[in-house]
């Protein structure tokens, strides 16, 4: 109920909870079980927080656990997806989501450029600027152009680096530069497209966060659960709730059949995150030092950050108001000083509410 601010938010009142008042994980026990947990297709903070349940609680623990991470922020996110999406919605939640939504091409960046010092020094480390900067711009592509299948493009750069540095290794060659795997195409009926949207965001998409948003644009978008205009305030939404940026699949779901479409999104998007803690929590020390999920990683990695730079392309285009333009830059400016996402999507949106009352278009 008060994790705002995305994962950074997360780990740090996990650790205060379970290490520091608590007791249930020691300190360097949940240092690996966050480098395991990054190491896992799906969101990290949520399967960090039913993997430290499980430390407290068992299998039993993992569930109420998890639920408490999920449910406050769906709940939220689920009334203000009735607001936004409901047959005559009011101009000034339609302003106030119109601006707030012009800012999130802005956030995908941030969140892409705060990923690149970790993982450029996992590169000079293991396997060279070559592949690293292949990697990214296979991402960056991806988003920004097939963004229903950007899934397939990380795990397929994950399995091109496995492969190759299994070969480096019998060859005694550290891993460079490898091509990159095509992307292909799968048509599947209205409801199972929801379904596979959901899965490929709980189970297929590595990095987390923003890595999602160019995969649910494309299908959102394209199937007409929502308009781009729409899907940018439901991003949007799943910034400003508490919890994982992930809900923003319960706004997908809400589009595309109401309040059981919201929550069944919902539920298949975050099953894999338990099946993954529950079946593999107890290996966690060992997926951390394991080489082949590291050389899987130097892949996957670097790509989904090119994912997460490339989401802002699509995000930009959906703008459809020239104030929205301005509200980008402003919102731009004010990143770049390090305000707080929340605070700056509060702001555009108190924005939007002034524009809405002196008559400004509305992009809906």
């Amino acid at each position: 109920m008060t994790g705002f601010g995305g994962p950074p938010a997360h780990i740090q009142l996990l650790r205060a909870l379970c290490v520091d008042r608590n007791g249930w994980l020691a300190a360097t026990e949940f240092e690996d079980a966050v480098a395991a947990c990054n190491l896992l297709p799906g969101p990290a903070s949520t399967q960090l927080a039913i993997y430290c349940a499980r430390r407290a609680g068992g299998w039993r623990g993992a569930v109420v656990g998890g639920l408490g991470f999920i449910v406050p922020g769906l709940v939220v996110i689920l009334v203000l997806s009735a607001l936004l999406l409901s047959p005559h919605p009011s101009r000034w939640v339609l302003g106030a989501a119109a601006a707030a939504g012009a800012v999130i091409p802005a956030v995908a960046v941030r969140a892409g450029l705060a990923l690149m010092p970790a993982s450029l020094l996992r590169a000079r480390r293991a396997t060279g600027m070559s592949w690293w900067v292949a990697a990214v711009v296979v991402g960056t592509v991806a988003a920004a152009i097939f963004g229903a299948w950007v899934a397939v493009a990380l795990v397929g750069c994950g399995l091109i680096a496995l492969a190759h540095d299994e070969r480096a290794r019998r060859s005694g060659r550290p891993l460079g530069a490898v091509a990159v795997a095509g992307i292909g195409t799968v048509s599947v009926g209205s409801g199972l497209a929801l379904a596979w949207t959901a899965l490929k965001v709980g189970a297929l998409s590595y990095g987390g966060g923003f890595v999602i948003v160019p995969l649910m644009q494309a299908d959102a978008v394209s199937h007409h659960w929502l308009t781009k205009t729409e899907f940018l305030g439901a991003v949007a939404l799943g910034q400003i709730t508490p919890g994982p940026v992930v809900q923003t699949i319960a706004v997908v779901g809400y589009g595309a059949a109401g309040v059981v479409g919201g929550i069944a999104a919902s539920a298949i998007a975050f099953a894999p995150s338990f099946v993954f803690v529950l079946a593999g929590g107890r290996h966690f020390d060992r997926v951390r030092t394991n080489a082949r999920a590291q050389a899987f990683l130097a892949g996957a990695g670097p790509s989904a950050i090119g994912a997460i730079l490339g989401s802002a392309v699509p995000l930009a285009l959906a703008l459809g108001a020239w104030w929205q333009v301005v509200v980008l830059a402003a919102g731009s400016i004010a990143l770049l000083r390090q305000w707080s996402v929340v605070l700056v999507l509060v702001a555009a949106a108190t924005i939007g509410l002034a524009l809405v009352a002196v008559g400004a278009p509305i992009p809906y």
